[in-house]
């Protein structure tokens, strides 16, 4: 046993506390990519962006994967304003304050979508009409995105930023060591309490971030089915 564990009792439980804290803020930003990679399959596909996919760097820090989904959250964030802005360019005003109309038909909405993508496209199924309505009349711009990017920006900029996310399969003390570097009670006890802070706001925001994807990406395969 650790001199430190003798001085402090509770330092085991703190320990294993933080490595679970850890592992699960890894799967919540594993499960966060892959859903950002199925949104920018669709917009890719059924809008002609051209988004690139991403994946999690093993060898890189949590911040550093935070900076790789962050930026990529912004790209969608631009393209959704650039389908507004598209609209509000080319429809008439009557027909582009349709769109955000809560009394108007949703498949009137998909319609003049679809009429303004086949202009900018060329061709567009109706697919892109619903992918574009759905995307402009949920949160998904307005608040679950901007509140995901803010705290992955707060998680990168903590004491979490600078972990490898590969020190799971180390050993217990070396994973300590990469996410502390010191075994104090108090210190252990201040760790834990921003890894539970930083884990229960980024795992709820992840949740509707990723349910508001769901939302998006079910329709498009009831469509094509």
């Amino acid at each position: 046993m650790a001199l430190s564990d003798l001085l402090y009792p509770d330092n085991p439980k703190r320990k294993q506390e933080l490595i679970h804290l850890h592992q699960k803020l890894l799967e919540c930003m594993s499960t966060n990519f892959r859903a950002t990679n199925e949104l920018v399959g669709v917009l890719n596909e059924h809008l002609g962006c051209t988004i690139s996919h991403i994946q999690m760097r093993e060898s890189s820090t949590v911040k550093e994967n935070c900076d790789i989904i962050i930026q990529v959250m912004s790209e969608i964030q631009h393209q959704v304003q650039k389908i507004d802005s598209d609209m509000k360019e080319k429809l008439e005003p009557v027909l582009y304050q349709k769109l955000y109309d809560i009394k108007e038909p949703e498949l009137e909405k998909i319609a003049i979508a679809q009429k303004v993508f086949s202009i900018i496209l060329g061709e567009a199924t109706s697919t892109a009409g619903m992918v574009a309505i759905k995307l402009l009349g949920s949160n998904l711009l307005t608040f679950t995105v901007s509140k995901l990017i803010s705290l992955l920006a707060q998680i990168g900029a903590s004491v979490l930023g600078g972990i490898s996310i590969t020190i799971i399969g180390l050993g217990i003390e070396m994973i300590l060591h990469a996410i502390l570097g010191a075994v104090e009670r108090n210190e252990l006890l201040t760790a834990v309490r921003s890894y539970e802070k930083h884990l229960a706001e980024f795992k709820a925001a992840s949740e509707k971030y990723q349910r508001a994807i769901h939302e998006v990406t079910s329709l498009v395969r009831k469509q094509v089915q």
